[in-house]
């Protein structure tokens, strides 16, 4: 069994089961815009104040509402241990890994291309930088949210509380790279600065945190 079968057919399960559910999608959906709304309730800023502030809270919102999706990442092969299934069988387990990370980052993408227009017009966003490095800090930013995000729900899959252990283990490791996003967003928008360090910053973080997340989730997923 290659590494590369194993994760497609793990990705496309997972995706057929969303498809036919939309838990994650539907969720995320729901939670980004309450954010978006009670944002644009608590602040009444201006363009020039909403382009410095946008960055931040349109991340905290999609690092919020990415955690409804993954808490749900490894629930579902709970049921009927099918887990189980993956630890017995022959199946790399850097393929089950690399299919749930995939899935998360495809669910994010759609959470932020359907989310983007509402909060360039609740706040009135336009990027005075160069525009298209945005959509490099979304994918590596996204990235970097989803596979640590995705560690950290197997690691925290049979504690008691994993609702709320995950957010624990991944809010404070996710840090660095959110203060990187957040950054990269607030130049490009208002133009002060270059992204280019930000950005530099995102790439590394997302090798290191991949390759170690690779080679600790075997241990994980054969942990009792």
């Amino acid at each position: 069994m290659s590494l590369l079968s194993v994760t497609r057919s793990s990705l496309a399960k997972d995706l057929r089961l969303e498809w036919r559910s939309k838990d994650a999608i539907n969720a995320m959906l729901f939670f980004a815009l309450l954010v978006v709304v009670i944002f644009s309730f608590s602040f009444d800023p201006n363009a020039e104040e909403s382009r410095r502030i946008a960055g931040g809270l349109v991340w905290v919102a999609f690092l919020f509402a990415a955690v409804v999706a993954l808490n749900q990442t490894w629930a579902r092969e709970l049921r009927n241990q099918v887990l189980d299934a993956y630890r017995i069988s022959p199946a790399p387990a850097d393929a089950l890994f690399l299919s749930k990370v995939l899935g998360n980052f495809l669910f994010v993408a759609v959470l932020e291309v359907l989310m983007t227009p509402l909060f360039i017009v609740f706040f009135d966003l336009r990027a005075v930088g160069a525009g298209w490095q945005l959509v490099l800090v979304a994918a590596l930013g996204t990235w970097a949210l989803v596979v640590n995000g995705t560690f950290f729900a197997a690691v925290s899959l049979r504690t008691r509380s994993r609702e709320i252990m995950l957010p624990l283990l991944l809010f404070p490791i996710s840090v660095p790279a959110l203060i990187a996003m957040v950054r990269a967003t607030t130049v490009i928008l208002t133009g002060e600065d270059s992204a280019y360090l930000p950005l530099v910053f995102l790439a590394v973080y997302d090798i290191v945190f991949t390759t170690v997340c690779l080679l600790l989730f075997e241990t994980v997923l054969h942990a009792e």
